[in-house]
Protein backbone atom coordinates (compact mmCIF):
# COMPACT_ATOMS: atom_id res chain seq x y z
CA UNK A 1 0.00 0.00 0.00
CA UNK A 2 2.86 2.41 0.75
CA UNK A 3 4.07 1.93 -2.86
CA UNK A 4 0.77 2.90 -4.47
CA UNK A 5 -0.51 5.67 -2.20
CA UNK A 6 0.80 9.22 -2.08
CA UNK A 7 0.65 11.76 0.70
CA UNK A 8 -1.96 13.74 -1.23
CA UNK A 9 -4.23 10.67 -1.04
CA UNK A 10 -4.43 10.67 2.76
CA UNK A 11 -3.67 14.23 3.88
CA UNK A 12 -6.37 16.29 5.55
CA UNK A 13 -7.01 20.01 5.46
CA UNK A 14 -4.41 21.91 7.50
CA UNK A 15 -5.64 23.27 10.82
CA UNK A 16 -3.74 26.50 11.27
CA UNK A 17 -3.55 29.34 13.76
CA UNK A 18 -1.98 32.75 13.28
CA UNK A 19 1.09 33.55 15.33
CA UNK A 20 -0.71 36.69 16.52
CA UNK A 21 -3.79 34.81 17.83
CA UNK A 22 -4.35 34.22 21.55
CA UNK A 23 -3.81 30.78 23.06
CA UNK A 24 -7.45 30.35 24.08
CA UNK A 25 -8.38 30.56 20.40
CA UNK A 26 -5.71 27.96 19.64
CA UNK A 27 -6.96 25.64 22.38
CA UNK A 28 -10.58 25.97 21.22
CA UNK A 29 -9.53 25.09 17.68
CA UNK A 30 -7.58 22.05 18.89
CA UNK A 31 -10.56 20.73 20.83
CA UNK A 32 -13.05 21.49 18.05
CA UNK A 33 -10.91 19.86 15.35
CA UNK A 34 -9.57 17.09 17.64
CA UNK A 35 -6.01 17.85 16.57
CA UNK A 36 -2.76 18.47 18.38
CA UNK A 37 -0.62 20.33 17.53
CA UNK A 38 -1.79 23.22 15.35
CA UNK A 39 0.20 24.57 12.43
CA UNK A 40 1.29 28.14 13.23
CA UNK A 41 1.48 30.61 10.36
CA UNK A 42 2.66 34.15 9.86
CA UNK A 43 1.46 35.87 6.68
CA UNK A 44 0.57 32.49 5.23
CA UNK A 45 3.97 30.88 5.84
CA UNK A 46 4.49 28.09 8.36
CA UNK A 47 6.67 29.24 11.27
CA UNK A 48 6.17 26.30 13.65
CA UNK A 49 3.59 24.41 15.69
CA UNK A 50 1.63 25.03 18.91
CA UNK A 51 0.89 22.08 21.19
CA UNK A 52 -1.51 21.58 24.08
CA UNK A 53 1.44 20.84 26.32
CA UNK A 54 3.05 24.20 25.52
CA UNK A 55 -0.26 25.97 26.14
CA UNK A 56 -0.73 24.22 29.50
CA UNK A 57 2.79 25.20 30.51
CA UNK A 58 2.23 28.84 29.53
CA UNK A 59 -1.06 29.10 31.40
CA UNK A 60 0.29 27.38 34.50
CA UNK A 61 3.63 29.19 34.72
CA UNK A 62 4.25 31.70 37.49
CA UNK A 63 5.50 34.14 34.88
CA UNK A 64 1.98 34.41 33.45
CA UNK A 65 0.12 34.14 36.78
CA UNK A 66 -1.25 37.65 36.51
CA UNK A 67 -2.38 37.30 32.91
CA UNK A 68 -5.66 36.09 31.48
CA UNK A 69 -5.19 33.39 28.79
CA UNK A 70 -6.72 35.92 26.39
CA UNK A 71 -3.63 38.06 26.93
CA UNK A 72 -1.14 35.34 25.99
CA UNK A 73 -0.41 35.00 22.28
CA UNK A 74 0.46 31.94 20.23
CA UNK A 75 3.84 33.56 19.54
CA UNK A 76 4.73 32.82 23.18
CA UNK A 77 4.19 29.05 22.79
CA UNK A 78 5.23 28.38 19.20
CA UNK A 79 7.76 25.59 18.68
CA UNK A 80 9.87 26.25 15.63
CA UNK A 81 10.90 22.64 15.07
CA UNK A 82 8.48 20.82 12.77
CA UNK A 83 8.64 18.39 9.87
CA UNK A 84 7.19 18.78 6.40
CA UNK A 85 6.67 16.90 3.14
CA UNK A 86 5.26 17.51 -0.34
CA UNK A 87 1.94 16.15 -1.55
CA UNK A 88 3.37 14.10 -4.43
CA UNK A 89 5.75 12.10 -2.22
CA UNK A 90 5.05 8.45 -1.47
CA UNK A 91 3.31 7.33 1.71
CA UNK A 92 6.44 5.49 2.82
CA UNK A 93 8.07 8.88 3.45
CA UNK A 94 5.54 9.93 6.08
CA UNK A 95 5.46 6.73 8.17
CA UNK A 96 8.86 7.21 9.91
CA UNK A 97 8.15 10.92 10.33
CA UNK A 98 4.92 10.23 12.22
CA UNK A 99 6.76 7.75 14.40
CA UNK A 100 8.82 10.72 15.62
CA UNK A 101 6.35 13.62 15.33
CA UNK A 102 2.67 14.11 16.12
CA UNK A 103 1.99 15.91 12.87
CA UNK A 104 3.53 16.30 9.41
CA UNK A 105 2.86 19.51 7.49
CA UNK A 106 2.28 19.23 3.74
CA UNK A 107 3.69 22.19 1.78
CA UNK A 108 3.33 23.46 -1.76
CA UNK A 109 6.19 24.70 -3.93
CA UNK A 110 6.04 28.12 -2.22
CA UNK A 111 6.31 26.46 1.22
CA UNK A 112 2.74 27.30 2.16
CA UNK A 113 0.58 24.73 3.98
CA UNK A 114 -1.85 22.81 1.77
CA UNK A 115 -2.43 19.85 4.06
CA UNK A 116 -1.34 17.87 7.08
CA UNK A 117 -1.00 14.21 8.04
CA UNK A 118 -1.75 13.12 11.60
CA UNK A 119 -1.61 9.73 13.30
CA UNK A 120 -5.34 9.37 12.66
CA UNK A 121 -4.94 10.12 8.94
CA UNK A 122 -2.28 7.42 8.61
CA UNK A 123 -4.21 4.85 10.66
CA UNK A 124 -7.19 5.20 8.33
CA UNK A 125 -5.18 3.46 5.59
CA UNK A 126 -2.53 1.46 7.50
CA UNK A 127 -3.34 -0.85 10.41
CA UNK A 128 -0.79 -2.53 12.73
CA UNK A 129 -0.95 -6.26 13.31
CA UNK A 130 -0.91 -8.22 16.56
CA UNK A 131 -2.56 -7.68 19.94
CA UNK A 132 -2.57 -4.54 22.05
CA UNK A 133 -0.35 -6.26 24.62
CA UNK A 134 2.43 -6.38 22.01
CA UNK A 135 2.41 -2.67 21.30
CA UNK A 136 1.14 -0.98 24.47
CA UNK A 137 3.19 1.72 26.20
CA UNK A 138 3.70 2.40 29.89
CA UNK A 139 1.12 4.49 31.71
CA UNK A 140 1.09 5.79 35.26
CA UNK A 141 -1.91 5.41 37.57
CA UNK A 142 -2.70 8.42 39.77
CA UNK A 143 -5.14 9.09 42.58
CA UNK A 144 -8.21 11.26 41.97
CA UNK A 145 -7.05 13.37 44.94
CA UNK A 146 -3.68 14.29 43.43
CA UNK A 147 -3.28 18.02 42.91
CA UNK A 148 -3.29 19.21 39.32
CA UNK A 149 -0.24 21.45 39.86
CA UNK A 150 1.74 18.36 40.88
CA UNK A 151 0.41 16.37 37.95
CA UNK A 152 1.37 19.13 35.51
CA UNK A 153 4.90 19.08 36.92
CA UNK A 154 5.07 15.31 36.47
CA UNK A 155 3.92 15.64 32.88
CA UNK A 156 6.74 18.07 32.17
CA UNK A 157 9.44 16.21 34.11
CA UNK A 158 8.54 12.71 32.87
CA UNK A 159 7.50 13.61 29.33
CA UNK A 160 4.12 11.97 29.98
CA UNK A 161 0.92 13.19 28.36
CA UNK A 162 -1.69 10.97 30.02
CA UNK A 163 -2.43 9.23 33.31
CA UNK A 164 -5.06 6.68 34.31
CA UNK A 165 -7.05 7.78 37.36
CA UNK A 166 -7.96 5.05 39.85
CA UNK A 167 -9.11 4.71 43.43
CA UNK A 168 -7.68 1.39 44.51
CA UNK A 169 -9.00 -1.23 42.06
CA UNK A 170 -11.69 1.10 40.74
CA UNK A 171 -10.75 2.75 37.43
CA UNK A 172 -12.32 6.20 37.28
CA UNK A 173 -11.07 8.00 34.21
CA UNK A 174 -8.08 9.42 32.39
CA UNK A 175 -6.40 12.80 32.61
CA UNK A 176 -4.37 14.17 29.72
CA UNK A 177 -2.42 17.29 28.86
CA UNK A 178 -5.58 18.40 27.05
CA UNK A 179 -7.59 18.25 30.28
CA UNK A 180 -4.86 20.20 32.10
CA UNK A 181 -4.64 22.91 29.42
CA UNK A 182 -8.42 23.32 29.16
CA UNK A 183 -9.01 23.40 32.91
CA UNK A 184 -6.28 25.94 33.53
CA UNK A 185 -7.56 28.19 30.76
CA UNK A 186 -11.09 28.08 32.17
CA UNK A 187 -9.74 28.62 35.67
CA UNK A 188 -7.77 31.72 34.71
CA UNK A 189 -10.85 33.19 33.08
CA UNK A 190 -13.37 32.42 35.84
CA UNK A 191 -11.46 33.04 39.07
CA UNK A 192 -10.49 36.52 40.28
CA UNK A 193 -6.74 37.18 40.34
CA UNK A 194 -6.51 37.50 44.12
CA UNK A 195 -7.95 34.00 44.61
CA UNK A 196 -6.06 32.20 41.84
CA UNK A 197 -2.93 31.10 43.72
CA UNK A 198 -4.95 29.51 46.50
CA UNK A 199 -7.58 27.91 44.26
CA UNK A 200 -5.18 26.54 41.66
CA UNK A 201 -3.12 24.80 44.35
CA UNK A 202 -6.25 23.02 45.58
CA UNK A 203 -7.57 21.87 42.20
CA UNK A 204 -7.42 18.04 42.09
CA UNK A 205 -7.37 15.44 39.33
CA UNK A 206 -11.00 14.37 39.84
CA UNK A 207 -12.01 17.95 38.97
CA UNK A 208 -10.60 17.71 35.46
CA UNK A 209 -10.37 14.03 34.44
CA UNK A 210 -12.20 12.68 31.40
CA UNK A 211 -14.89 10.06 32.00
CA UNK A 212 -16.13 7.43 31.39
CA UNK A 213 -12.98 5.36 30.93
CA UNK A 214 -12.92 2.90 28.04
CA UNK A 215 -10.46 0.02 28.49
CA UNK A 216 -9.59 -3.18 26.60
CA UNK A 217 -8.13 -6.57 27.59
CA UNK A 218 -4.58 -7.44 26.42
CA UNK A 219 -5.74 -9.99 23.83
CA UNK A 220 -7.65 -7.32 21.84
CA UNK A 221 -6.47 -7.11 18.23
CA UNK A 222 -4.85 -3.82 17.30
CA UNK A 223 -6.85 -3.58 14.06
CA UNK A 224 -10.09 -3.73 16.03
CA UNK A 225 -8.96 -1.12 18.53
CA UNK A 226 -7.95 1.30 15.75
CA UNK A 227 -11.49 1.19 14.38
CA UNK A 228 -12.94 2.00 17.81
CA UNK A 229 -10.49 4.81 18.52
CA UNK A 230 -11.00 6.50 15.16
CA UNK A 231 -14.80 6.21 15.18
CA UNK A 232 -15.08 7.55 18.74
CA UNK A 233 -12.34 10.16 18.55
CA UNK A 234 -10.28 8.52 21.32
CA UNK A 235 -6.56 9.23 21.52
CA UNK A 236 -5.59 6.50 24.02
CA UNK A 237 -7.08 3.43 25.73
CA UNK A 238 -5.81 1.64 28.87
CA UNK A 239 -5.06 -2.08 28.65
CA UNK A 240 -6.54 -3.80 31.72
CA UNK A 241 -6.41 -7.40 32.95
CA UNK A 242 -8.25 -8.56 36.06
CA UNK A 243 -8.63 -4.97 37.21
CA UNK A 244 -4.91 -4.21 36.85
CA UNK A 245 -3.67 -1.58 34.41
CA UNK A 246 -0.93 -3.10 32.23
CA UNK A 247 -0.34 -0.11 30.01
CA UNK A 248 -2.08 1.97 27.37
CA UNK A 249 -2.39 2.06 23.61
CA UNK A 250 -2.29 5.47 21.96
CA UNK A 251 -2.43 6.55 18.34
CA UNK A 252 1.30 7.15 18.67
CA UNK A 253 2.01 3.58 19.81
CA UNK A 254 -0.18 2.22 17.01
CA UNK A 255 1.84 4.16 14.44
CA UNK A 256 5.06 2.97 16.05
CA UNK A 257 3.94 -0.61 15.34
CA UNK A 258 3.53 -0.07 11.58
Amino acid sequence: MTQTLFIKDIMSRPVTIAKSAVITEALDRMLDQEIDPLVVTNNGTVVGIASRRAIAEAIGSKRNAGLSPNQIHVANVVEEEFTSVYADEGLDVVVPLLQAYKLVVVLDAEHRPIGQVSHADLLKVLRPQGTVKELMEKVTVVSPDERVVHLRRRMLDDGANRFVVANGDQLLGMVTETDVARSMAEFREDVADRFQDHRIRNMIVSDIMSTPLISVPPETLAVDLVETMLSRGISAVPVVENGRVLGAVSRQSLVQAL
